[in-house]
């Protein structure tokens, strides 16, 4: 649960500013999570030393109850079915 009790989302995209392919994974994100009523959250690794660690070559990184699901090139049909 986050803040004020609501629940976290389901989805995470981790990226960084600047990343073309962060922006793709971000339409596809935005896109899927609208499509299916899910609510996503974007996180940079540059904010969290942790997440740099983790996913620096990784990026961009979408997790999935806070499950790594995909990295690099993010599929729509893929992610869809992840939240089924």
């Amino acid at each position: 649960m986050t803040e004020g009790g609501a629940a976290a989302p389901r989805v995470q995209l981790i990226g960084k500013p600047d990343c073309h392919l962060c922006e793709d994974a971000e339409r596809v994100v935005e896109a899927v999570c609208a499509e299916m009523g899910e609510r996503w959250e974007r996180r940079s690794i540059l904010d969290d030393p942790a997440l740099a660690d983790e996913y620096w070559e990784l990026i961009p990184v979408v997790l999935v109850d806070g499950v790594r699901h995909d990295y690099w090139r993010i599929d729509p049909a893929r992610l869809a079915a992840a939240l089924r």
